[in-house]
């Protein structure tokens, strides 16, 4: 279970939100939106323990995520809005590193596997600053296929990606959830995810609203 009591967030002087809280159990997912600036990304990052919230706290099967420490970040798969490819790099190359950065068993089989199901058949030996915006999203999402962490963060994962592919994201979040897995995403656009419990969190100004959808 994933619990967020009355987070805030602030940045210099302004305060981006205030007074966030939800709990999300297994099979559930929360979208989190808002305008720009509205601290999304602000908000996964203190779920996953990168930024310190203002107040309020995180909490990962009823502890605190800061006591928990590498046993909570054993357990997240968190992928930012930014790519975190390395562009010398191939897909195959950076989808095995990123495996052995996080002490997963994957083999180039499997590796191979995930770049064909998402759209890199062909591409898997290319170095990734040859790769298109679309293909180089494709690249860094292909780390779901295989993903057996219980709590999925993604921030904006359906960015630079056409509708097939969107589909094809919507369709392994689905499969995670019906796995018992938790997930958090950002996104400017609907979200079809045809399994689970999903939820929505809008930020405002100072304010948030969290129901479910």
């Amino acid at each position: 279970m994933l619990e967020a009591s009355n987070l805030e967030c602030v940045r210099g002087e302004r305060r981006l939100f205030a007074g966030v809280s939800f709990r999300l159990a297994c099979g559930e997912m929360l979208q989190v939106q808002g305008a720009n600036g509205s601290g999304k990304t602000s908000l996964l990052r203190m779920l996953c323990g990168l930024t310190p919230a203002a107040a309020g706290e995180v909490c990962w099967r009823g502890q605190p995520i800061g006591k928990l420490g590498e046993e909570f970040r054993g357990e997240l798969c968190y992928l930012g809005h930014h790519n975190a490819i390395k562009e010398e790099l191939s897909p195959l190359e950076n989808l095995l590193a990123a495996a052995a950065l996080a002490q997963e068993s994957l083999d180039e089989d499997a590796a191979l596997d995930a770049l064909e199901q998402v759209g890199l058949h062909g591409r898997a030996d290319l170095a990734c600053r040859y790769l298109s915006q679309g293909q180089k999203r494709r690249t860094a999402l292909a780390r779901l296929v295989h993903e057996k962490r219980p709590l999925w963060v993604l921030d904006e994962p359906y960015v630079a990606l056409d509708p097939a592919a969107v589909e094809l994201v919507s369709g392994l979040v689905g499969a995670h959830l019906q796995r018992g897995g938790l997930a958090v995403l950002t996104s400017h656009q609907a979200v079809s995810v045809t399994a689970g419990a999903l939820r929505e969190l809008w930020l405002g100004t100072a304010a948030a609203s969290y129901g479910r959808i």
